[in-house]
């Protein structure tokens, strides 16, 4: 699954070329031009890159706005305010580098790479793309598109079970005795509510579902292809 980058330039110039060779390196890439659009994108994206000027604000706000909201996210700024105090001032706000313009494009892309080769990999992928949608374990949220779900412990759970066992059936037994403990007592028909939650999130018509498929009598299987 490749990574998603929020990139905040109000210059239609530089973020239109930057988007385009971005996503020609496998990057997956929202652009926008305002402050108030990339906070759209916080529990969307695995870095961000943002300017400092921009019509309704400043990056270093932004900047601040993501530390709240996503400590771990990995910040770059990309911007023509070069001063040393400018630096400083974006290092403080929770950037990890800070590029000036002009530049060259090789430059921002080492950069990209050597930030994300330095941020910790968890157990499972950050993001698993699963049918339409991904999904996100230790946020216990799913997007599709520019779409956010939240999710609850036991649909994570139970996605996490499906993906880990993918192309083989699994059991509703084995469901309810992984996921819920004796003394909750779901029913078959509990997981079928939670099928269908998951169904809505993943599949391009939830009433002809190709990822979770139904077993007749047994359980479900998830095809990944």
């Amino acid at each position: 699954m490749s990574t998603r980058i929020l990139f905040v330039e109000d210059e239609v110039t530089v973020g239109s070329t930057v988007w385009e060779r971005l996503q020609l390196e496998g990057y997956q890439v929202d652009w926008v031009k305002t402050a108030k659009d990339a906070a759209a994108y916080f529990d969307l994206v695995d870095l961000a890159i943002l300017d400092v000027q921009l019509p309704d604000g400043n990056g270093f706000d932004v900047a601040k706005g993501l530390q709240k909201r996503r400590p771990n996210l990995p910040i770059l700024f990309l911007t023509a305010m070069g001063s040393p105090e400018d630096r400083v001032q974006g290092l403080e706000a929770g950037a990890l580098d800070y590029i000036t313009k002009p530049f060259l494009f090789r430059e921002l892309l080492l950069r990209v790479k050597n930030t994300l080769s330095r941020m910790p990999q968890p157990d499972l992928p950050d993001w698993v793309r699963i049918g339409e949608a991904e999904f996100s374990y230790e946020r216990y949220k799913a997007r599709r598109g520019s779409e956010i779900f939240d999710l609850t412990s036991k649909e994570c759970d139970l996605l996490k079970l499906l993906y880990e066992e993918a192309g083989k059936v699994v059991s509703r037994d084995r469901i309810l005795d992984s996921i819920w403990t004796a003394g909750e007592y779901p029913t078959p028909r509990t997981i079928d509510n939670f099928i269908l939650k998951l169904r809505k999130i993943i599949e391009k018509d939830p009433a002809e579902p190709t990822t979770i498929r139904s077993v007749r009598g047994v359980g479900y299987q998830l095809d990944l292809e």
